[in-house]
This record gives structure tokens, sequence and C-alpha cells, in this order.
């Protein structure tokens, strides 16, 4: 089964300092058809103006994985990490037990577009924990790059999750397929460009929930940048 999730049917919120669109119920945003997918929680994607951010606030038991697209985060948190997330690096931040983080935009004049994901945990109460890793491969074309998994593999960060998250570039005309395990479903994120799946036109910010699928192929005629989490 192949479900769309339009980009203009997410809960949208301008704030000002941050322009937010919310796959699922999220905040003060819910929506009883589109609480989660299996495991994934939470897909914001996020605008936020030169010097706005989110000062420290409190999380537990959720893996949380940011993928920037434009732009520069600054990161500070309990653990005493403090860091710069940019295109090309990721990050995940495990809480766990419990951990307070910040996070702003590292510029005063240049915006920082970003995704940011939740995603829930196999197990609660872990040791809470945060990671960086530049992409392998970062700015290739026409193959899947594993950003997260719950064994580390491929260079990709660790996470408390049976789910594997895989980021793609589309150049115009290219194709990629992935294909699911037994009893495992996906969803397909697109970020930038536009793409074609099952005959399906996405175009950015659009999300696909994908269900007893053996195999699904993407293509973009015009390029696209793409997420796709493979999920239990």
């Amino acid at each position: 089964m192949i479900r769309i999730r339009k980009a203009q049917d997410r809960g949208h919120y301008d704030h000002g300092w941050l322009k937010t669109a919310h796959t699922f119920s999220f905040a003060d945003y819910y929506d009883p058809e589109n609480h989660h997918f299996r495991a994934l929680r939470v897909i914001n994607e996020d605008r936020v103006a030169g010097g706005g951010g989110f000062p420290m606030h409190p999380h537990r038991d959720m893996e949380i994985v940011t993928y920037v697209l434009e732009g520069q985060l600054e990161h500070k948190d309990s653990l005493g990490n403090h860091g710069r997330i940019m295109p090309g690096i990721v990050q995940r931040m495990s809480a766990g037990t419990g951990i307070v983080h910040s996070e702003f935009n590292a510029s005063d004049t240049i915006p920082v577009h970003l995704y940011q994901i939740w995603i829930l945990p196999n197990a609660r109460g872990v040791q809470p924990g945060y990671e960086e890793r530049a992409l392998p491969g970062a700015g290739q074309t026409g193959r899947w790059v594993l950003v997260a998994s719950p064994d580390g593999a491929q260079e990709s960060l660790t996470i408390h999750a049976d789910t594997r998250l895989y980021a793609a570039r589309l150049a115009p005309g290219d194709q990629l397929s992935h294909a699911f395990g037994q009893g495992r479903s996906g969803w397909l994120q697109v970020m930038r460009g536009s793409a074609e799946l099952a005959r399906n036109q996405l175009s950015a910010g659009d999300g696909v929930a994908i269900s007893d699928q053996e195999q699904v192929t993407v293509a973009s005629a015009q390029g696209a940048e793409l997420l796709l989490f493979d999920l239990a």
C-alpha cells in the first residue's frame, strides 16, 4: 500500500523567526490520522531565521536525528557537547533517561533549513548520547547513503531503534530502488526537488507511507533530495 502525505496537508506554523511544517502530530498540532508511522514519530521541516533558535529544553526516551539542507545549526547540551551541523554533517541525539539541549541558527543573517526527525527507541531509559558524523559520499548522486542504523553500519549514526535511515540525491533522470525485508515498512520524504514513486508525482515536502511492498523504485526527471526510512 502506498499512502501520500502531501506537503500542503501538514501542520504549518509561522512564528516569525521559525517557519515549520509538521508531518505528524507535534506540540499544538494534533492530527489523529497522522500521529506517527511505525517507529517514526516526528518529521519536522524547519526554517530558522538568522539569530533564531530553540533555547534549552528537555527530552526523554527519543532518538532524534537532525539533517541540515542549508545554513548551520549550533547545538549545545547538558552532556557538554557543542557543535555545528551543516550540509553533509548529520547529528544523532539519544535522549534516553534525559537530556537538555539548545539549537540556534549559527548565523545572524543566513537562514537555516533543516529536517528534524524523532524515532521511538526500542528500549526506554538508555544512557543519553550524542553523535555527529560526516555523511560518507556526501554530494554524490544516484545512490542511497546510510545515515542512521541500529548497528552503526557503513559509518552511519547509531540509534536505539530497528530503523535504517537513508539519504539520496538524484540527478535528473536518475532512479533508485530499495528492497524491504519481510514485515517491514517504509517512509519516503522528498526534501527538495520532485520525484515519482509507483506512478505518483511527488514534490518537495511530500511524504509517502509504504506498507506491504517488497521493493520500491523512485525516479526523478528534474533532480531530488530524499530520505528513506526502513522501519520494523
